[in-house]
């Protein structure tokens, strides 16, 4: 008898991430304009797992209600993207204006910036260290 590590029927990963605004298309328009995601016709971004220096997986974790770790966004949540050069996108961020909220290039997965969207999401940008990006 064979056992199957894993199942049929289950989550293979994350399909989207969706939230509301109160100006869907102007915020739309920031994450084109000021972060350089492409938004498609329909008005929504398609990101590819296999883009290259991306790394293979998408992680979702949750944070104990009250953590500080999304201040100072009062949203329940928080976007995190991964970026193959962040000093370079920290500059191109700087020249639109947007503030960095802190950076750290010493933790071990590798480099991280966070900013804030016009609507007060918190924004963590993450350089993954290289080995990290090719697994």
């Amino acid at each position: 008898m064979t056992i199957s590590a894993e199942p049929i029927g289950r989550v293979t990963g994350i399909g989207g991430i969706f939230f509301k605004s109160k100006a869907p298309k102007a915020l739309m328009a920031w994450y084109r304009d000021v972060l350089g995601i492409k938004v498609e016709v329909w008005g929504g971004v398609v990101l590819p797992y296999d883009a290259p220096e991306h790394p293979p997986v998408l992680t979702l974790n949750v944070f104990k209600e009250g953590s500080n770790y999304m201040e100072p966004s009062k949203r329940e949540f928080m976007l995190n993207f991964a970026v193959d050069d962040l000093d370079a996108f920290v500059d191109r961020l700087k020249v639109k204006g947007v503030a960095i909220l802190k950076r750290d290039d010493t933790d071990a997965i590798g480099k991280f910036a966070w900013i804030v969207d016009p609507d007060g999401t918190k924004i963590e940008l993450w350089e993954p260290k290289a080995e990290t990006a090719s697994k």
